[in-house]
């Protein structure tokens, strides 16, 4: 198999260069794109994917739908709409929402240094999604009730990137938030928020995420 490679950013987003995806993600990674998408349904249910034993970092963690690396060629949504059937063997369509950058270590085994952009796209909730084997192994449903109760039990075991771009979705382009406020109204309230930062704070200290700021 040929060596996947990243795409190295400057902290505004800028490409630099490229580095190759393992070393991206050892302890002293450097600062590359990525991103997360987030699969609802309509009546704002979120699909939340286990990630595979074989991961390399947060094996077995709760992450959101699906997260990848965009390749050079590509923009956010672009790479979004490649990985959704390599991931999940279904095919659809992403909306762009905000991007932030986070630095956060797994153990002593390596790190993610990213700016990440973040997708929503919206499926039928009788979509069959597929567990594709060494990504994704176990797949649920979720409302934002439920998650913020899970959250407050066991926030380790939620990937940390997942957390930050629920969190950050209120501050994300209002053409966007218009397109989805149906979706996302029971996502967008302080009993959320607060949840979301409270976990957030066992993965990573507040100095170390943040969003990107886009209107410079």
């Amino acid at each position: 198999m040929a060596e996947e490679f990243v795409i190295l950013v400057d902290e505004k987003d800028n490409p630099i260069g490229t580095e190759e995806k393992v070393k991206s993600h050892l302890p002293n990674g450097k600062l590359h794109r990525a991103f997360t998408a987030l699969l609802f349904d309509i009546d704002g249910r979120l699909v939340l994917t286990k990630r595979a034993k074989e991961k390399m970092l947060w094996p077995g963690d709760w992450d959101g739908t699906f997260a990848s690396h965009p390749r050079e060629s590509e923009g956010y949504v672009s790479s979004g709409e490649r990985r959704m059937p390599e991931e999940l063997g279904i095919s659809g369509k992403l909306d762009y929402f905000h991007k932030f950058e986070y630095h956060v270590p797994y153990k002593d085994v390596g790190s993610e240094n990213e700016i990440c952009g973040t997708l929503l796209g919206v499926i039928d909730k009788n979509t069959e999604l597929k567990e594709i084997e060494g990504e994704i192994e176990e797949i649920k449903w979720i409302s934002a009730k439920e998650l913020i109760a899970e959250i407050k039990t066991s926030p380790e075991i939620y990937c940390p990137w997942m957390l930050i771009a629920l969190e950050l979705l209120e501050k994300s382009d209002q053409v966007m938030l218009k397109k989805y406020e149906n979706v996302l109204s029971t996502w967008l309230n302080n009993e959320v928020h607060d949840g979301l930062q409270e976990a957030i704070k066992t993965h990573i200290p507040a100095d170390k995420w943040r969003l990107v700021d886009e209107k410079n």
